[in-house]
């Protein structure tokens, strides 16, 4: 019990306490009245945005399957992906939004490791490209904020990256004696795909730059809203105290990083002396629009004739794992 609850519980305390201790803080009568000015045109801006993000996103991860021989139209990855956005942002659950995403592909007839190794591929692409991100526009962050506190943070997160990709792909050099472990040869997979996306030129940079152009993306959301919100940013200014803020969100530690995302908003934007109720307000417009988004994912998963969450059992161990087939 303690061990199917307690992450949930554990996630959901940290969302709610932290979202509570900044309500706390802030003026909720003058926050509540930035709300109310928000421009319909921004929001709509906003949501086309967010869109785009999901197409993005969508684009990544048919890149990787694409390399890893999955045979699956783009129209079928782009449902498969919005089913993992919706249980990912709306539904957050004992089951995440990734491992549906994963029971659906396997459902649609596609080997369990490369429904797996795919989807931590993708977002493995993901982390890296904001990292690196992150630390290319912090010569400008320091601009604005000189005396930034652990700015060697990111730097380190971008090297570390680049060594974990490495890593991940020698795996499968492990000693033989081991291979009657199923985790040891789920590795061995999982380092055969890795080469197949990062060691081959064409694949790595459209999964890296896709990647790339979609964080970029989410800070020109934050913008569209920020504008719609009269919060006086500029889009250098999302560029630079955005994306740190969607990196340290994807920690697992909160339920669709409510919480987490709302505190890094308000200390990122309080740098340049947004007031906290207004980078609040923005941080919780965001995640609400977030969710509204990708609420046609739910209708997604009906279509790929989804009617239940899978069984533990079902993304568990015991599942049968097949070997990625090569690419000649």
């Amino acid at each position: 019990m303690i061990r199917k609850w307690g992450p949930w519980l554990l996630k959901g305390g940290l969302s709610v306490g932290l979202t509570w201790w900044l309500l706390s803080k802030v003026d909720l009568g003058e926050a509540w009245s930035r709300f109310q000015s928000m421009k319909p045109s921004m929001l709509a801006l906003g949501v086309g945005f967010m869109l785009v993000q999901l197409a993005l996103g969508a684009l990544r991860w048919g890149v990787v399957l694409r390399a890893l021989s999955a045979q699956l139209t783009a129209f079928r990855i782009m449902a498969l992906y919005y089913i993992g956005a919706f249980f990912a942002t709306v539904l957050p659950g004992l089951v995440g939004g990734d491992a549906v995403r994963v029971w659906c592909t396997v459902r649609a007839g596609v080997p369990l490791s490369i429904a797996v190794n795919s989807v931590m591929l993708e977002r493995a692409a993901t982390v890296l490209s904001l990292a690196v991100l992150v630390t290319c526009s912090e010569p400008i962050l320091l601009e604005r904020v000189p005396d930034l506190p652990g700015a060697w943070v990111f730097p380190l997160l971008s090297v570390a990256g680049v060594i974990g990709v490495f890593v991940l792909s020698i795996l499968d050099r492990l000693p033989d004696s081991l291979r009657h472990w199923r985790a040891v040869r789920a590795l061995s997979y999982l380092a055969a795909d890795t080469r197949k996306v990062a060691f081959h030129l064409k694949t790595a940079a459209s999964s890296f730059f896709t990647a790339l152009i979609g964080n970029i993306n989410l800070s020109l959301v934050v913008w569209a809203l920020a504008r719609g919100l009269d919060i006086p940013v500029s889009v250098v200014d999302c560029l630079v105290l955005v994306p740190p803020v969607f990196l340290l969100t994807t920690l697992p530690i909160s339920v669709a990083g409510w919480g987490v995302r709302e505190a890094a908003m308000v200390s990122s934007f309080g740098f340049i002396g947004i007031a906290q109720s207004s980078s609040l307000v923005l941080s919780i417009v965001f995640g609400v629009l977030n969710m509204a988004v990708a609420l046609p994912g739910g209708a997604a998963f009906l279509s790929v004739g989804g009617r239940h969450l899978p069984k533990p059992e079902e993304l568990s161990d015991n599942a049968p794992v097949t070997p990625s087939p090569e690419l000649p």
